[in-house]
């Protein structure tokens, strides 16, 4: 085969459109001398053809693997079966009794809450009555942190000190 012909089977094999006799003939070009430039394909080739002649020794294969295994098995910490299932146990009483207090909490309190009154004009009223309070409660606390203020400045003065930004005669 000529290098234009190898190259172009390359290109299929890459591709996998080949055939098992293009692979074949291949592997046989492959196996003799190859120019520089195939070399590194040469080279994939013959361990390909390495691996397939490998057989696998039945008698002390179970036991290479299980060493294998043994060399290769993590190094962390192994979890204790009674262990977790404790975890399991203790995170199933957890929700079950989560879902007995809901239970409880759903037959204690119902989902929705009766109106208080049958005419809406009334409620309206005892609505701007109970805000009102609140006003007056929100004014009255308004007033002590102004006297508050004052006292502050007072005992600033006494000690010496200026407020951020005031000077001593606003004082």
């Amino acid at each position: 085969m000529d290098s234009k012909q190898i190259h172009q089977l390359l290109e299929r094999y890459w591709n996998c459109e080949t055939s098992l006799e293009e692979e074949r003939a291949l592997r046989e070009y492959f196996r003799g001398q190859v120019p520089e430039n195939l070399d590194e394909v040469a080279g994939l080739f013959r361990y390909f053809e390495s691996q397939q002649q490998k057989e696998i020794s039945g008698l002390d294969f179970d036991g290479q693997v299980k060493q294998q295994i043994r060399q290769h098995r993590p190094k962390g910490k192994l979890i204790n079966l009674a262990f977790a299932l404790r975890i399991a146990a203790g995170l199933l009483v957890v929700m079950v009794a989560t879902y007995f207090v809901r239970q409880e909490m759903r037959k204690s309190y119902p989902a929705e809450v009766a109106d208080t009154y049958s005419d809406p004009q009334l409620a309206l009223e005892e609505t701007k009555k109970a805000l009102m309070m609140l006003s007056k409660g929100f004014n009255k606390a308004e007033k002590e942190a102004g006297r508050l203020k004052v006292f502050n400045q007072a005992e600033q003065k006494i000690q010496g000190k200026v407020l951020d930004g005031e000077t001593e005669d606003q004082i």
